[in-house]
């Protein structure tokens, strides 16, 4: 939790005061964890300015819901998951789903594990957000969230097969992505 409270008493206070919608406490909510939920965002969005509609999306239901939130859990957890969920759904507003046929999926490993290491982390983000919405999301709650792939299709409202099929394909073009990115700027 990024907000430096020691006593859960006090949590349970700095909670009510967001509740009772006290500007300092709400901007305290904000500013503390403004950077680490940015983050998140940035993995799920096109560019900066759709990271931004996501993030200012999720601070509305973050502080519209939380009453909800159960002191004493971790708080970060907690708006962490309502960020993914507000990408999620900003992505099922942004695009119109496809079933992909698993047929066209294929593994391609490659032995350059020394070209990532050489881009930045800006780099990276970059050529993650060049990835299709479909690709990104799955990309991103597999391999960096940690979803399984049923829990994927649950939420994306696809098949389980057109997740693992997605990840495939995300890891494919992202390598490319990554490859063409090292080459370009000859790192």
């Amino acid at each position: 939790m990024s907000i430096s409270i020691n006593l859960q008493h006090e949590e349970k206070d700095f909670i009510s005061a967001c509740i009772a919608k006290e500007r300092w406490a709400q901007k305290q909510l904000y500013e503390e964890n403004y950077t680490v939920l940015l983050g998140v965002c940035h993995r799920y969005s096109n560019n900066q300015d759709d990271a931004m509609d996501i993030l200012h999306e999720a601070f509305i239901k973050i502080l519209k819901n939380i009453h909800k939130y159960q002191p004493g859990t971790s708080l970060i957890a907690w708006m962490r998951r309502i960020v993914i969920n507000t990408a999620i759904d900003y992505y099922r507003m942004q695009t119109r789903r496809r079933t992909e046929d698993l047929d066209n999926a294929y593994d391609m490993q490659g032995a350059e594990p020394d070209a990532i290491s050489r881009l930045t982390v800006q780099e990276i983000v970059g050529c993650i957000q060049q990835l299709s919405p479909a690709y990104r999301s799955v990309f991103n709650l597999y391999v960096v969230e940690g979803y399984s792939h049923r829990e994927i299709a649950e939420m994306l409202d696809i098949t389980e097969s057109t997740s693992r099929s997605n990840l495939v394909k995300a890891r494919s073009k992202l390598k490319g992505l990554l490859t063409t990115s090292h080459a370009l700027y000859g790192k």
